[in-house]
This record gives structure tokens, sequence and C-alpha cells, in this order.
């Protein structure tokens, strides 16, 4: 666990280029590290779980780019895809928890692309709550696959699977302090929603802060008691990120802190209000912060 500095972060982002730079080399060591752990295991699978906002999309991106430059023809397949439809009786199923995926259809079809059988693979539409057939799937001789999905490393989940693959947990693990206020990493996560939220999903500040009970509560019973059987551990937060995102986030708090009796907002709000500003036009078109603020380049090139 690392634990920074609310004035160091000020301080680095008084030359922001550099400290943009640095930080991204940080993330970048560890993605090249990890891959050459994972290249020295010589495995066909590679499963990436971690919490929602946790950074598991652009990470598996980075990781098949990285996969790729030694030489290993690499694949994502996205657990998302494979979502119940909503119509297909999940009245009373906890959508925190792995019974949210169809468990029969992941585990045939795993076993087909680990035995380099063809499989149709499944696309769910967030905006419809359905899924449709998608294309067609077949791993070829030596090349890795990559599943990614907060479940990834559940045993209900992974079943076989794990026998085959390489294991990466991935999250927020660093710590910004203020004096003795010390933000959690699940609040970073948070911030990393509320931006993606607004931005793309449609959602405003007050309906993120409404799931947060439930997605805590999900991470808490379906996602950590599991982190430990990860081969590697990746930590995803970027020094700057939360100055980038003051300015998406910080104008929706102050309005909604009007609201009673919210610690949270309140409390991201004191924070928010003490960092620097970074512009968006500094971070780079792969950087994790592009997965919450857009414009990635590895994930748009899908």
């Amino acid at each position: 666990m690392r634990i920074i500095p609310l004035e160091s972060i000020n301080s680095h982002a008084q030359n922001p280029a550099a400290f943009v730079q640095f930080a991204e080399a940080e993330y970048c060591a560890q993605i090249a590290q990890t891959a050459a752990d994972i290249n020295a295991m010589n495995k066909p699978i590679v499963l990436i779980a971690g919490p929602s906002g946790s950074g598991k999309t652009v990470t598996a991106h980075r990781l098949r780019a990285e996969l790729e430059n030694l030489g290993h023809r690499t694949h994502i397949i996205s657990m998302d895809n494979y979502f119940m439809p909503l119509k297909s009786g999940l009245d009373g199923v906890d959508l925190e928890s792995p019974d949210r995926l169809d468990r029969a259809l992941f585990s045939e079809q795993a076993e087909k692309i680990l035995a380099g059988e063809e499989v149709i693979l499944p696309i769910f539409d967030f905006t419809n709550q359905g899924r449709s057939d998608g294309a067609a799937f077949r791993r070829g001789e030596g090349e890795v696959v990559i599943f990614e999905g907060i479940h990834m490393l559940n045993p209900l989940i992974s079943g076989n699977l794990s026998e085959n693959a390489a294991s990466v947990y991935v999250s927020v693990r660093t710590r910004i302090t203020d004096n003795d206020t010390v933000l959690h990493p699940s609040k970073i996560r948070l911030l990393r929603r509320f931006v993606r939220d607004k931005l793309y999903r449609g959602r405003d500040l007050l309906q993120t802060i409404q799931f947060f009970d439930n997605v805590e509560r999900g991470e808490k019973s379906y996602i950590m008691p599991f982190k430990h059987l990860a081969d590697f551990d990746i930590d995803t937060f970027i020094a700057y990120e939360t100055c980038i995102y003051k300015k998406h986030v910080l104008p929706d708090l102050t309005t909604a802190n009007s609201k009673p009796d919210n610690p949270i907002i309140a409390e991201l709000t004191a924070f928010l209000r003490q960092l620097a500003d970074i512009a968006d036009e500094l971070v780079p078109n792969r950087s994790p912060v592009r997965e919450f603020i857009g414009g990635n380049e590895l994930m748009n090139s899908e």
C-alpha cells in the first residue's frame, strides 16, 4: 500500500507535463513487468479481475499490447458480454453477484476456446439489457486469450481455466492523505465512475452515489475474497488523475452538497477543492485515465 500526501500532488502539478509523464511511466513499468512475468509462465489464458472503476479494461489492452510485443498474438474477451438478459428470470438475483453471468454458457465456451474450437461470442447490449450472437472466434495455436471481468478470479466463474491461466488482480491500492484525513482507494474509484457515468452512461452524480453502497457490498462479498488467488497485482492509481477529475466532478458535487447527511459528497467536495487542476489534453491516448474521460486509442481500436 502506497500513501501520497495531497500537498505532494499539488507540488508536482506545478509542472503538469512532467508530472503526467512520470506518473504514466510508473504505470507502464508495472504493465511491462507483469507482461514479462506472464510470458515466462507460458500460459494460454490470462484472467484479469478487479472492482468497478479499477481500470481493468485499459489494463487488459495495455497487457495485450505488451504481450504482442513479446511475440504472442493476443485477444481480449470481456465478461460483460456474458451477462444474463434481465428478461431471463433474474428477479431476486443479486445483480452484483456471479449469478448475473451466464455461467453455463461461459464455462462451455471457455473449454472450447482453450481447446482451440470455434465459438460464437455473445454481445451484451447495456441499452436494452439484452444479449445477441456476435462474431465467430477460435484461438489459434500459441495465441493468448485475456478474459477480463469483475468476477474473473471467482472459482465459480474461472473454473478449470485457472489451471491454464496467469491471473491478475487490478485495482487502486494507493491512498491520498491530507494531514489526518485519508482518501480511501474506493473513493478514487468512485471519482472515476462519476466521470465515466456523467460523460458516457447518462447518469448524474446522485444516481452514481445511489449505486455506491450496492457496488461496495458486492465487492466485499464477491470480488475481494478472491484477490489472493492472483499471481500478479497491478495498482492502477495514476498520481495526477484526481487533478483531471476535479473539473468534471466538482461543480456537480458543489451543487449536490446542499443535500443533507451525505458524508461522501462532503468528503469529496472538500478534497477536490484543495487540488490543483491539470488539463485533459495532457493525458496520453493510452492512459488508464482515458478509460474514464474518453479517448483511449487502444479501446477505440477494437
